[in-house]
């Protein structure tokens, strides 16, 4: 049995790509996307028609209801190739706007209804800002499901565990890459691999929390930089993975065994905590590699909606 099919027996196994046409060889269950996975795949060959076909039907007089139009075909033609659900992610630049985020939500989850798509094979993709957590909240209630996405923190988790958002996406290889930068020359990649990986403990730390107080909302680790981080979380419930990774794991048939373990965390002497606004600001700004990671994902992410609005009007 290859890795591959090993960490699917522990966990499920997403992919993180809009190349929807590479899906079908690594079988996930679910896939995510996000503005900058689109950008890429509509600057190739392939996937340029979908671009230009929504552009002659919903035209460019209102960029943001086209872009939202093109991310649901993306999501309906990625539906095709997997069994479960699809991401798709409210524009970036609406994560400090309650209302707007709910707004673009709500259009989204209805185009995806307009195709026929049913509403539990989508999930919502908003950013986990104090703001994008109270969409978030709202949307459940409706029954539009979501994923918080740019999480790095505790803090984070613990407010979308109280808002009752259906998956989270903690970002294993971003948080990595924060203290290997802030090492420096001190880093050592070896005594910090694996479960000792920075971006594993805050993913192990969130996963125990919620399993011992019998949070619903599902982790789904996510950005990952190499295989010995996906490793070091099988039995997560759900990880989403590059296709590069995927194929990596395929390729290997070193032994994988289940790291994490839901019935072992209820065992746990783990307190129980909850935020309020202020509470949430307070401790997410005491999290320095959170902070900036949050507003540079945010950042990155804008920037790219907004090269793929240029395209639109080229």
């Amino acid at each position: 049995m290859n890795q591959l099919d090993a960490l699917k027996s522990f966990t499920t196994v997403v992919a993180d790509t809009g190349d929807f046409l590479q899906l079908a060889q690594f079988r996930p269950q679910d896939a995510t996307t996000n503005p900058s996975l689109i950008l890429k795949a509509v600057q190739k060959p392939e996937y340029a028609p979908l671009m230009q076909q929504t552009l002659a039907q919903h035209g460019a007089g209102d960029l943001a209801l086209t872009m939202d139009h093109l991310l649901v075909r993306f999501g309906c033609e990625i539906l095709k190739h997997v069994p479960g659900r699809v991401s798709t992610e409210v524009d970036a630049r609406l994560s400090f706007d309650t209302d707007a985020t709910l707004m673009r939500a709500r259009r989204i989850a209805a185009l995806y209804a307009a195709q026929g798509v049913q509403g539990d094979r989508v999930l919502i993709k908003i950013a986990a800002t104090w703001e994008g957590i109270q969409a978030a909240a709202a949307l459940e209630r409706e029954g539009i499901h979501t994923n918080l996405t740019l999480l790095f923190s505790f803090a984070q988790a613990v407010a979308c565990g109280q808002a009752n958002v259906r998956l989270i996406s903690p970002f294993v290889g971003r948080i990595y890459d924060w203290y290997k930068k802030q090492a420096g020359a001190a880093w050592d990649e070896v005594a910090m691999a694996g479960a000792n990986d920075p971006g594993v403990v805050s993913v192990r730390r969130i996963f125990n929390f919620y399993k011992k107080h019998g949070i619903a909302t599902e982790v789904m680790g996510a950005s990952f930089r190499n295989v010995g981080q996906i490793t070091a979380l099988a039995g997560c419930d759900l990880l989403t993975i590059s296709p590069e990774l995927l194929a990596q794991l395929a390729a290997s048939e070193a032994p994988l065994s289940k790291a994490l373990d839901a019935q072992a965390a209820k065992a746990m002497d783990i307190p129980a905590v909850g935020h309020n606004e202020a509470g949430f600001r307070y401790a997410l700004n005491d999290d320095a590699m959170a902070t900036e990671k949050l507003a540079e994902g945010i950042r990155a992410f804008a920037v790219d909606t907004a090269k793929l609005e240029t395209l639109m009007l080229a």
